[in-house]
């Protein structure tokens, strides 16, 4: 047998879950793509549960069949990928919306250096019925935005699912997620690694299927943003954070002195107790930024991050504790202050105007101070080497 069989170049790895109308389709495309551009390849049907006679028909066409007993999107793409043979791979759907005489140009930027190529479907065309109109104009164009916000990259069509990537590549990548969100880790993760990003122009046509399809728009768009929101804490949580402390310091700061006037606007301690809370929220947002984020290099989730590792280097729980403790004091100080002005007054009734400037910044050291300690203690629980491989 030649070599070229025993060791494919490529393989083509496609999800199927009841597909037998569009499926030997696909096949015969895909066979006849890599034949007209001299490919080496191979097609994994990756069989996740179909009862329609999907994996008989595969099987008649040349194809190799993996069955893939865990359900789910993710799940299945990963049982395939794992058996594939092939230096490259190149994934696409079973149902007939994706044009697989476009291998050839996905296999031509594997082989010229690219560790994922990703096709742009409003680059090559969208024919009509292909796609529901909150897919094309709200949902792909809006989360292809957050994408590139929240990632370092040009890529203009974030979920299309016909993409090719290399062994090595994908090795490097250590994919967990096994639902819809396996298709945003995997550019997510690519991106964060620093690999080396491509696209091509590819055709998206209606679907085969006599039935719904598997996909929920809704239920999925927000699977994919929601993984997004929490493989970037410095989106969710850091610039809010900051934004929420820097605000609140302000505008509690404008107050301590006395009441603003603003026009007809008039900003008193109600404003400032306000603006404590800001910052203490503020707070508890950016501190949970940098723990998830060093929980996400600890799982394998995300890279090590040099500048990252750094700056966390240097807090420690020791420093955690004194300037918690410090703010305690401060805290406890202000309550004393204010405990004697009322004892002055003979315990009897105050204006709220009289002591809540000096209690509402008590309270907040004292939160503040408490929130310090206590996130310096989680970070050391999370800094403990559990993994068990020290004498």
């Amino acid at each position: 047998m030649p070599e070229a069989q025993t060791t494919p170049e490529v393989t083509l790895v496609m999800p199927c879950l009841n597909e037998a109308r569009s499926l030997g389709d696909c096949i015969r495309e895909a066979q006849e793509a890599m034949a007209r551009a001299g490919i080496a390849g191979e097609i994994l049907i990756a069989d996740n549960g179909s009862t329609d006679g999907s994996p008989a028909l595969a099987a008649q066409l040349g194809a190799r069949v993996v069955p893939v007993a865990e359900k789910g999107y993710g799940s299945a793409l990963r049982g395939g990928i794992a058996a594939a043979r092939g230096r490259y791979i190149v994934m696409g759907d079973a149902d007939g919306s994706y044009d697989f005489s476009h291998l050839p140009r996905f296999v031509e930027k594997l082989r010229a250096g690219a560790d994922l190529v990703m096709g742009n479907r409003f680059l090559g065309g969208i024919q009509p019925g292909a796609m529901p109109w909150k897919n094309r104009y709200l949902g792909n164009p809006v989360l292809s935005f957050i994408g590139r916000l929240f990632f370092p990259t040009k890529l203009g069509d974030f979920h299309c699912g016909l993409r090719g990537f290399s062994v090595e590549a994908y090795r490097r990548m250590n994919l967990r997620t096994t639902g819809m969100e396996f298709a945003s880790e995997m550019v997510i993760k690519s991106v964060v690694l620093g690999l080396r990003v491509a696209e091509v122009p590819t055709t998206l046509r209606p679907d085969r299927r006599d039935r719904a399809p598997h996909l929920r728009p809704w239920r999925d768009g927000w699977r994919h943003l929601r993984f997004m929101l929490l493989f970037s804490p410095r989106w969710l949580f850091f610039y809010p954070g900051l934004f929420l402390m820097v605000a609140g310091a302000i505008v509690g700061t404008v107050l301590l002195p006395g009441p603003l006037r603003l026009g007809q606007v008039y900003l008193d301690v109600h404003t400032l107790l306000f603006a404590a809370g800001s910052i203490l929220i503020g707070f508890q947002a950016v501190s949970f930024a940098a723990l998830s984020k060093y929980f996400a290099i600890r799982a394998g989730l995300r890279p090590n991050e040099a500048q990252f590792e750094s700056w966390l280097g240097k807090v420690t729980l020791e420093g955690g504790i004194i300037m918690g403790g410090l703010l305690i004091l401060a805290g406890v100080l202000l309550w004393a202050g204010a405990l004697w002005f009322w004892r002055e007054r003979g315990f009897g009734s105050l204006q709220p105007v009289q002591t809540l400037r000096v209690v509402i910044p008590g309270t907040l050291c004292l939160a503040l101070g408490s929130q310090m300690i206590l996130t310096s203690f989680f970070l050391g629980v999370l800094r403990l080497d559990t993994r068990g491989d020290n004498p």
